[in-house]
């Protein structure tokens, strides 16, 4: 029913996770970033946007011709209407859980992104901006660790909100935080990371890459992009 084109990153892991924990139907379709795949035309016309995740879905709701989307965050709200999973109904629910869907796409993804790259993959360790999105990260975190005072999942039940911001807390280590710090995350974390659904997306992961893809040749594809 889905095809999932996919590559193994925490904007990836959204959605296997969302895939499993659903049970849908669904087929991986590989996208080498590291190779420039993102970039073939055939992808372009899928996702515009050259980053994966991105879908195409073969039994829309209106018995239409298949739906492409990309961007994690909205495949992730269709994929909750389309199977009524993940995603509450009611008005306040699911404000609450877009506004924390939203919170990770505006701000935890891309802050813990540029942690990543300027502490792990920039050519030139740039002392300022290290610490510009460490200490972001840790806000950040801070920010969720409130956020589960009292609560078993971001948002109440479980949900595409959970989704969302797991796959990016798992590289803490590289993203130099202790999760001992953050009590209440911590405890959320291996919640998460003890479903058999997300157990079974990392695994799945595993056989599509085990390797780091940032080689030389890959960085120049994934950093040197500018509008051509």
């Amino acid at each position: 029913m889905i095809d999932l084109y996919y590559w193994t990153t925490p904007n990836g892991h959204k959605i296997t996770i969302f895939l499993e924990e659903a049970d849908v139907d669904y087929t991986i379709k590989p996208i080498h970033i590291g190779k420039g795949e993102q970039f073939a035309p055939d992808f372009l016309q899928i996702a515009p946007n050259n980053r994966i995740p991105a879908i195409v879905d073969h039994e829309p709701a209106d018995g239409g011709e298949p739906l492409s989307l990309f961007e994690s965050g909205a495949i992730l709200q269709y994929l909750g209407e389309k199977t009524g999973q993940f995603l509450p109904t009611g008005l306040r629910d699911r404000a609450n859980v877009m506004q924390w869907l939203f919170w990770q796409m505006g701000g935890l993804g891309p802050m813990l992104g540029q942690n990543h790259h300027f502490g792990s993959y920039a050519p030139e360790k740039i002392p300022y901006a290290i610490n510009r999105y460490v200490k972001e990260t840790e806000r950040l975190y801070g920010v969720l660790n409130t956020q589960l005072e009292g609560r078993e999942f971001i948002a109440g039940d479980y949900s595409i909100a959970d989704m969302a911001c797991y796959p990016w807390i798992v590289p803490y280590q590289t993203q130099q935080q202790n999760l001992d710090d953050f009590p209440n995350l911590k405890r959320w974390f291996e919640t998460i990371q003890a479903r058999p659904a997300v157990q079974r997306a990392y695994e799945m992961a595993q056989t599509i890459s085990s390797e780091s893809i940032m080689t030389e040749e890959a960085k120049k594809i994934l950093f040197g992009q500018g509008r051509r």
